[in-house]
């Protein structure tokens, strides 16, 4: 059904500003004297905003026109906590309201979906609440190797007996589809080739992304698969971790844009990183930055139109000494659930911003 949304979590706040350069803005050197991106490292993409060079891997994806930035992206009266912020996130919610239904499955209210497969999506770290709802059934998957052995060692509970209690027969039947499900998946991955090149070890990523390539290439008929990249929280000495863990990511992102092309399926998946926030405009005395709002994220696929969408956020014009988003996460959101899935969705916005990221 449409495409497969591989959604890929920067825990901790990633820091926009130092992913996604304002290099031509004098402010950005005043702002942040010890810890700014040198022009020299900043990969230009146009007259005013570069990548940080340890995205370099990325650059073949921007040349060929299927990456997308899409800048400025936040939400009104943020949330600096890092627990609430991403349940914002994960939730499609407003930052005055509580949901319990993450924003992937609210896409699919009402749609029947095929029952064949017994999974819709397909966890590889230990946040699923996108994910969560009673409109999709989600396996979470941290160990692929363990979690074929454990499907394998499944026993089949046809043989128990539910008494006439209608509960116990409902939460029987429930078992049961859940062990079908979770030995049908592990049979497609154990017989999944491997990808064509294989993925960086340094971080869990690579590891989450092998699997995900495997669901892919293997057909799960899946509508999300999710991953997740942690310790983005860069509060002191921020600037040898930061560009770690952007090299790790371009990395594993060109790895797994090369894999999907070799495959034939890089028109299939959308690829998108989010984090719960960005961080703070000036720097600390730390040499780090603490919790701020909006910041950019990347989008990426064979269907993806390349290029810079939204508007960076001025450095000048700020809110309590912080970015004022351009872009309403919800819009992107909405963009995703069309562009993926055929869903038209507004996540409670009245108009989501047109974002012509995806065809």
């Amino acid at each position: 059904m449409g495409r497969i949304l591989l959604l890929i979590e920067l825990k901790g706040g990633n820091d926009g500003l130092n992913t996604v350069i304002p290099y031509a803005d004098p402010k950005y050197r005043e702002l942040r004297p010890g810890i700014g991106v040198a022009r020299d490292h900043t990969i230009q993409l146009d007259e005013n905003v570069g990548l940080h060079g340890k995205l370099e891997p990325l650059m073949e994806s921007w040349k060929a026109g299927d990456f997308a930035i899409v800048q400025g992206v936040g939400y009104p009266y943020p949330n600096r906590s890092h627990f609430r912020s991403i349940e914002i996130w994960d939730t499609a919610s407003a930052s005055n309201q509580t949901l319990s239904e993450g924003w992937i499955a609210q896409a699919f209210k009402g749609v029947t979906l095929p029952q064949g497969a017994g999974v819709d999506s397909i966890v590889v770290d230990t946040n699923a609440l996108p994910s969560t709802g009673t409109e999709l059934r989600t396996i979470v998957m941290q160990d692929a190797e363990n979690f074929v052995r454990q499907a394998h060692a499944l026993r089949n509970t046809g043989g128990m007996e539910d008494g006439g209690n209608t509960a116990l027969r409902h939460l029987l039947a429930v078992r049961r589809e859940i062990n079908a499900a979770a030995k049908g998946l592990a049979e497609k991955l154990r017989d999944a080739a491997a990808p064509k090149e294989a993925y960086p070890q340094e971080v869990l990523l690579g590891r989450q992304l092998d699997v995900a390539t495997r669901v892919i290439t293997a057909r799960v008929p899946v509508v999300a698969v999710k991953a997740a990249l942690g310790g983005f929280d860069t509060h002191a000495n921020q600037v040898q971790p930061h560009e770690r863990l952007l090299g790790f990511l371009a990395s594993n992102l060109a790895t797994l844009r090369k894999n999907l092309i070799a495959a034939n399926l890089w028109n299939d998946v959308v690829v998108m990183t989010y984090s719960e926030f960005g961080r703070r405009v000036r720097q600390n005395a730390s040499g780090g930055t603490d919790h701020g709002t909006a910041a950019p994220l990347f989008v990426m696929g064979g269907g993806v139109k390349g290029g810079l969408h939204g508007a960076y956020p001025s450095l000048s014009n700020l809110a309590d000494d912080d970015l004022k988003h351009t872009v309403d996460f919800r819009s992107v959101f909405a963009t995703v659930a069309q562009g993926c899935w055929g869903q038209l969705r507004d996540f409670g916005l009245r108009q989501p911003q047109k974002l012509g990221f995806l065809s």
